[in-house]
């Protein structure tokens, strides 16, 4: 075998020559700049097709990301995945769709649907939502309620009057005396129901008093809710607080026993523990006070090894010939560590959407607790502490492959806030020093990559009204660096501009010294 492989994933961290508020061109990043200089080092892709999403106009994301680190291959992902089952007709014809509306029939009940209303297709897409709405009426459904949580995240952060106008108009056009469909409730994606890794379960909590039992603020319409709380607070959409739409001091749409409850987000991280509190009945992390007999389901399978949702309406892409278990049936010990935000992306993610290890004793996975605070107050994260543990793995001589994600540069880059974007890569370029004089101490080879462009990216088209940059919170369709440090001599990388993250597994059992599974796409070293 060749000396150890490290892979560090910067998260977010985009590498492009533009200037749209490039918290990464502006940053302090001496460990960077070396290793995009005076190391073998090129840029790769990590959105659109090169991560198996509709058009390369589609932003990259986490998941995808690591899903293609970890299979070295591209397939069909999300909205991709959706679009296909829409198109055809597929997804009307699954048992889970016929069994949600007879279920609603059978029980005079509502048909609700939950989820992100937006158009980023990263969680979700408007589209999809309304297709299905549209389908409940064909197929004679009498009530739906939607309960839209607002993006801001992967749209513009104050964009969700467009996506609710959208979806009014929709309604209105749908709505007759045999038919009525409104908005329920909603809020704030990063306040209430998206939580993920359980890093603050009250989210989900929140979500479950708004959605499920109506109780919260109430308003006469989405609209009105929206329009108030920025009036009131400056909110921006992802921290928008929950509301509830009534009248006359009647929610408008409960979830109650005889209805059927269909999750359209397609993404699973920030999905699985709102199905945790649908799917099982013994949950207890919080007193739900009311559990409705219903029937849910979630727009694909969020958890494959927990089953979880039990119902599902597209199947999700089946991931084989994953890395980890390339590497496991070499008997190479392997090691992954993140802190909560972006710890099932090196594990979950990164494992082909399995929430278990492919052998206990060959594969060691350290989580490092996340702060619940704003990331734009603590844009350092927990990057000490990842490093930490990762110099005390490279030190320990037990792994040949070890795994790490800062998740500083999309976490913090999220918030729109430049300043602290650029302490959070800042933050990052210095611990890689760390790892970077471990790898050489140790004799380790070290590749630095990230999983998509976020903090290169701040700004959006347009100014504030005070004449500040508007600020933008998605991700950015930019390449990601690619390096590779004290390394085999020699190292050439390809000239290739189709190169991208599912490039990156052949490369790292390429420097170990096996041959690539005839699956994988070929490595970025020649």
């Amino acid at each position: 075998m060749s000396k150890p492989v490290v892979l560090v994933v910067m998260d977010g961290v985009g590498w492009t020559d533009k200037d749209m508020g490039n918290a990464v061109m502006h940053s302090y990043k001496p460990q960077i700049d070396e290793l995009m200089t005076k190391w073998p080092h090129t840029t790769i892709k990590a959105s659109g097709k090169a991560v198996g999403l509709p058009s390369d106009s589609d932003m990259g994301n986490s998941e995808v990301g690591h899903n293609a680190l970890g299979c070295g291959q591209i397939y069909s992902q999300g909205a991709k995945l959706v679009n296909e089952s829409i198109e055809s007709g597929k997804i009307f014809e699954s048992k889970t769709w016929k069994d949600a509306v007879a279920y609603v029939k059978d029980h005079s009940g509502k048909m609700h649907f939950l989820g992100l209303v937006s158009d980023g297709n990263v969680h979700s897409h408007i589209n999809h939502l309304i297709a299905m709405i549209k389908e409940c009426k064909k197929e004679g459904v009498k009530e739906v309620r939607i309960h839209a949580l607002l993006d801001g995240r992967d749209v513009p952060e104050t964009s969700a009057l467009t996506y609710i106008d959208q979806l009014e108009d929709v309604l209105k056009e749908l709505n007759d005396s045999d038919f009525h469909a409104c908005i329920a409730s909603g809020g704030g994606r990063m306040v209430i129901t998206m939580d993920r890794y359980e890093a603050d379960w009250s989210m989900v909590e929140k979500g479950w008093r708004i959605h499920v039992q109506g109780e919260g603020r109430q308003f006469a319409s989405a609209t009105e809710a929206i329009e108030t709380y920025r009036n009131e607070g400056g909110f921006t959409d992802q921290f928008l607080p929950g509301f509830v739409v009534a009248k006359n001091g009647k929610p408008a749409g409960t979830i109650d026993d005889g209805d059927s409850v269909i999750l359209f987000n397609f993404r699973g991280d920030r999905a699985v523990e709102i199905s945790k509190a649908f799917d099982y009945k013994d949950f207890t992390v919080f007193d739900r006070q009311k559990y409705p007999n219903v029937y849910y389901a979630g727009m694909l399978q969020y958890d494959g090894d927990l089953k979880l949702p039990n119902n599902f309406l597209v199947e999700p892409p089946h991931i084989e010939h994953t890395m980890s278990e390339f590497l496991v049936n070499k008997e190479v010990c392997s090691y992954a560590c993140s802190e909560t935000q972006k710890f099932g992306h090196v594990t979950y993610f990164w494992n082909g959407n399995r929430s278990e290890k492919f052998s206990d004793k060959l594969e060691t996975w350290e989580e490092v607790p996340s702060d619940i605070i704003p990331f734009e107050r603590k844009p350092w994260m927990k990057a000490c502490e990842v490093t930490d543990h990762m110099v005390e793995a490279i030190e320990s001589g037990k792994y040949q492959f070890l795994r790490c994600n800062y998740p500083n540069g999309d976490m913090v880059g999220h918030t729109g806030n430049y300043e602290a974007t650029v302490i959070g890569v800042e933050s990052v370029d210095l611990v890689l020093r760390r790892i970077m004089d471990a790898c050489r101490k140790a004799d380790y080879t070290l590749i630095v990559t990230a999983d998509h462009g976020n903090s290169d990216e701040m700004y959006d088209k347009g100014m504030n009204p005070d004449g500040t940059p508007k600020a933008k919170t998605s991700h950015s369709l930019a390449k990601v660096p690619f390096a590779i440090y004290n390394g085999p001599e020699g190292i050439e990388m390809k000239e290739d501009e189709n190169l991208g993250l599912a490039n990156v597994a052949a490369t790292v059992v390429k420097l170990l010294g096996y041959e690539k599974p005839a699956e994988w796409l070929e490595a970025i070293i020649k």
